[in-house]
């Protein structure tokens, strides 16, 4: 992780950085000081996440908010303190600025009231309503930020569970971090007007290269 790459923080206690770090790792329960390192730890501590997951919901659950702060805790839980809690924090990246952090709470109810009851259980009749309702999802969810660390990987975690309720296999996100990533971020900024088609477009290429992969 790069200095131009830290999500810009206003506040107190999420705000700290582990000692010798050089401001570039959250303070941790593990001491790391090196990102390439905590990039490691936080992703086998995702695959194991998430394999517990996957057997924790059938296609027949309605998810929650409550379940969203569960994913956090499950993956990130043995690595931060503050895991599947709500930020208290301010957060940007570069000039976009996420949600404040004293409406989280609120709009994470919000979540749950209009997109998770609605989408979910995903099961619907045809590909291109799936991919509507997981674009949608995603976008709310990233565009909320509810968590101090993680969002965007939290959000990928809420669309793989609704895409297995789905029938579809887990979802291959490579292209995001490889020739989409711009088109990616500006498929989010996209969502602050409600326009989700710039992630449906997204999406339905994932769920494309998920079946190739099968």
């Amino acid at each position: 992780m790069t200095p131009d790459d830290r999500y810009d923080v206003s506040g107190l206690s999420e705000a700290q950085f582990e000692p010798g770090s050089d401001g570039l790792v959250l303070k941790n329960m593990l001491g790391v000081t090196s990102s390439s390192e905590m990039d490691v730890v936080e992703a086998n501590a995702l695959i194991e996440a998430m394999d517990r997951l996957v057997r924790l919901y059938d296609e027949e659950h309605r998810f929650t908010a409550n379940d969203v702060c569960e994913f956090h805790r499950i993956w990130l839980g043995g690595i931060y303190a503050w895991a599947g809690e709500y930020r208290q924090v301010n957060v940007s990246k570069g000039d976009f600025m996420f949600a404040a952090a004293g409406r989280v709470q609120a709009l994470m109810s919000e979540f749950e009231r209009d997109v998770l009851s609605r989408c979910t259980p995903c099961r619907f009749a045809t590909r291109e309503e799936v991919v509507r309702v997981l674009a949608e999802a995603h976008v709310e969810l990233v565009l909320i930020h509810p968590f101090r660390e993680g969002n965007g990987r939290v959000s990928r975690v809420l669309t793989t569970l609704m895409a297995l309720q789905a029938g579809l296999p887990l979802l291959d996100f490579s292209l995001i971090a490889e020739e989409k990533k711009e088109n990616y971020f500006a498929a989010v900024r996209a969502g602050l007007d409600r326009n989700y088609r710039p992630m449906e477009r997204i999406f339905a290429e994932v769920i494309e290269r998920s079946l190739a992969g099968i």
